[in-house]
């Protein structure tokens, strides 16, 4: 929602199992961390820190509602001295990055001898030599950002490997992926091809858009 409709009009509530963490201190939600609450202004997944405010909301009859700091500042007008730290490189949210990018989708990764684990891949279109990887679609920071320019591409999995796999390589760094088919695992690898040579798909997209 728009700041002119805080609470002028009922939010869509992002659904719980669409984030891992706190969508406004980033907090990483565990079983220790207290339970998530909704904000009733803006719908967005907060800790219980981040939904310790309250403000009259226009389409709930002007009651008093739970709301993140963010709307709460916006509906009551206060502000916080405090200016907004600059955001980190991890700190692009991934409905940003996913609503512009070049490809997204869940893939598994590895990384050295750790487990596998599912993890939300993002190479964004302003940037598409660097693969954003979120533990959720809806996450505000990513996990991990990995800059594609000369890595090599090893698409050969390994029996011990899962199926539709592939790894990046530099010098010592191995990150490994695995996608559900092998359809979107020609997709992905179409894409890092070209951007561990520094390339982007834009003169592809306009190929295919002639054609």
């Amino acid at each position: 929602l728009q700041n002119a409709e805080l609470g002028k009009r009922a939010p869509r509530w992002i659904r719980d199992n669409e984030v891992t963490m706190c969508m406004k201190c980033k907090e990483p939600f565990n079983a220790l961390t207290r339970r998530r609450h909704h904000c009733r202004a803006c719908g967005h997944v907060v800790c219980w820190k981040c939904s310790d405010y309250k403000a009259h909301l226009e389409y709930d009859g002007n009651k008093l509602n739970k709301v993140c700091k963010d709307c709460y500042h916006v509906i009551t007008g206060c502000t916080d001295s405090e200016e907004k730290k600059k955001k980190g490189i991890l700190e692009i949210e991934s409905a940003e990055v996913s609503g512009n990018s070049v490809i997204c989708s869940f893939l598994q990764y590895m990384e050295k001898s750790k487990p596998w684990q599912k993890a939300w891949c993002v190479i964004p279109k302003q940037e598409a030599l660097v693969l954003y990887m979120y533990g959720a679609p809806q996450d505000v920071k990513a996990l991990a950002t990995i800059p594609l320019l000369g890595y090599t591409v090893d698409d050969t999995p390994r029996s011990a490997d899962l199926p539709h796999s592939f790894k990046l390589t530099q010098s010592k760094s191995v990150h490994s992926f695995a996608a559900d088919n092998e359809e979107l695992k020609q997709k992905w690898l179409k894409v890092i091809h070209l951007a561990v040579k520094g390339e982007t798909s834009e003169c592809q997209n306009e190929l295919q858009g002639n054609s």
